[in-house]
């Protein structure tokens, strides 16, 4: 799940969920067809094409259902947790449909919170568009939880300016990245080659999943490789740690926008935010590339669900309501008016016909994209900061990377097991 910045989406830190647990309420078996139908989305710091969008499909939703009114309420994303316990605790006070980040979504479910939408989706005639890892991403103990509503994803932005000077070409490997940001470095002392950070999660997973490691397996070969390989960024041939190790995502977007770095690793949603900076203009975006000619790297595949409470009283009404939002035509309108990606393939094709930016973006989903553990103790993992505690210790030379890698597996592990 994204925070907006400057307009255009979520730093491109993807927040944790943080959902507590709570006992879970008894679905109420009613199922009304008429009356309020009440929804939370998440509010937006530049709100008012996303509540345009809402409200034409409210207006076509209401007038297709007879004695149907839609109540929408905007919801901070900072204080998403204490509202979701409140309605997981207190079902008069729940929603019908909700918005959520897809990270929170395994909490969400141990909570007892969200209803069962398989049959709803099985049936719906848009469903068989929706990839089968965006699916997976919905879905606990083969049931699924949640309509994907958009999806985002990072690639490699470069300023074309700084490579044309210095006769340089987009990587084609992860090797190549690295060679390429210290020629950067060394030729431009006053930029960092390629903004990174030991804040940045999501910059860093692509070479622990390029290189064929995981995150439930931290202290393996190949995820010590990827580790390996994203530390050796954070240094003075490219990004000293005492500048670097505390950039999170949305810093190093910061960076590239305002043009101190040659490259950065940022979401199709961040596009907004770099072209408000110095770098519009004079750069392109390539896929990450994996560790062999040709390959890409493994992106994150972030992003909002639309959901239904468990205890709502018109479950059918909510269903239908959250397929028309979430479905096609309203995806598209939702990217004409925030950014936001489709999860709808046909979507995605349709977009990618009128918008050459989104290219690379669409070959990184096509390649394969992963997602974090769907596991309600993902939670703790990202809220204790597992990650970026094992990316700082090793930049700042506090412990080696077996050392390190070894003491995040152990919390994974623990966090996993509870």
């Amino acid at each position: 799940m994204k925070k907006r910045i400057a307009g255009a989406a979520l730093a491109a830190a993807l927040l944790t969920g943080c959902a507590p647990t709570s006992s879970a309420p008894e679905a109420t078996g009613a199922d009304e067809k008429t009356g309020t139908l009440r929804v939370w989305l998440f509010d937006e710091p530049n709100r008012a094409p996303k509540e345009k969008v809402v409200q034409d499909a409210i207006k076509e939703f209401t007038a297709a259902h007879s004695g149907v009114t839609v109540d929408v309420q905007y919801i901070a994303v900072e204080t998403r947790g204490e509202r979701f316990k409140g309605a997981f605790n207190d079902p008069a006070s729940a929603p019908d449909v909700v918005e959520f980040g897809n990270t929170d979504l395994a909490e969400y479910v141990d909570a007892g919170g969200l209803a069962d939408l398989t049959a709803d989706l099985t049936g719906w005639s848009e469903g068989a568009d929706l990839g089968s890892g965006l699916r997976d991403s919905a879905t606990v103990d083969g049931k699924t939880y949640a309509l994907p509503w958009w999806v985002g994803v990072r690639a490699l932005y470069y300023r074309t300016d700084v490579f044309a000077a210095l006769g340089l070409k987009p990587p084609a490997t992860m090797a190549e990245l690295t060679t390429t940001a210290r020629a950067i470095r060394k030729a431009r002392p006053e930029l960092f080659g390629v903004a990174v950070g030991g804040k940045y999660t999501f910059g860093a997973l692509p070479f622990v999943w390029a290189n064929g490691g995981d995150i439930t397996s931290l202290d393996s070969a190949p995820s010590r490789a990827g580790v390996t390989a994203y530390t050796d960024l954070l240094k003075a041939d490219n990004c000293p740690p005492q500048q670097c190790a505390d950039l999170t995502g949305g810093k190093t977007v910061d960076l590239f926008a305002a043009g101190r770095a040659g490259m950065g690793i940022i979401g199709n949603f961040n596009h907004a935010a770099v072209d408000a900076g110095v770098a519009k203009g004079k750069y392109a975006v390539v896929p990450l590339p994996g560790t062999t000619a040709g390959s890409i790297a493994p992106a994150f595949a972030g992003g909002n669900n639309l959901g239904l409470m468990r205890n709502t009283k018109r479950h059918t009404l909510a269903a239908d309501f959250l397929k028309l939002l979430g479905g096609r035509k309203y995806q598209l309108r939702m990217y004409d008016a925030m950014g936001n990606l489709p999860t709808l393939t046909s979507a995605r094709t349709e977009l990618a016909a009128k918008d050459p930016f989104l290219k690379p973006f669409l070959d990184t989903i096509a390649s394969g994209t992963k997602f974090v553990p769907i596991d309600p103790g993902w939670g703790k993992i990202d809220s204790q900061a597992v990650i970026p505690t094992m990316l700082q210790s090793i930049v700042t030379g506090k412990s080696s990377v077996d050392a390190a890698t070894g003491q995040a597996a152990t919390a994974v592990k623990a966090a996993l097991q509870k």
